[in-house]
Order: C-alpha cells, then sequence, then structure tokens
C-alpha cells in the first residue's frame, strides 16, 4: 500500500521500469512462452490498483477537506 508522495513516485517509476521491460521482451522474443511477460503484466496491474487506490484516498482527502 501507497503511504505517502515519495512511494507514489517510486511506484510509478516502477510501473515505467516495468512497461520498458516487457516492451523490450515482446520485441526480442515475440514468440516465447510467455511466463516472464505474464509475470511483468500482473506487478504492473498491481501497481496499477495501489496507484489508483492512492489517488482516490487523495480525492477524498481533498472532498472532506473543503
Amino acid at each position: 500500500m501507497i503511504a505517502n508522495k515519495r512511494e507514489y513516485k517510486k511506484a510509478q517509476h516502477e510501473l515505467r521500469r516495468l512497461s520498458d521491460w516487457l516492451e523490450r521482451l515482446q520485441k526480442q522474443n515475440p514468440h516465447g512462452k510467455g511466463l516472464t511477460k505474464a509475470g511483468i503484466r500482473k506487478m504492473m496491474a498491481r501497481l496499477h490498483e495501489e496507484l489508483a487506490l492512492c489517488e482516490g484516498e487523495q480525492e477524498l482527502a481533498q472532498a472532506y477537506s473543503r
């Protein structure tokens, strides 16, 4: 779970790194078994969920502070 802005930035960086890695794998071996690619996609999905949850919590905090 993302608890602060530093962790949020770190998660965004990790998501970009995973996206780049997946793109390289797809170019190097487009017809591979896909086990590594599937694992990368799973990690990316988890990070997307965590980022969305953090963004939603920020929006709620802003709505209540008004």
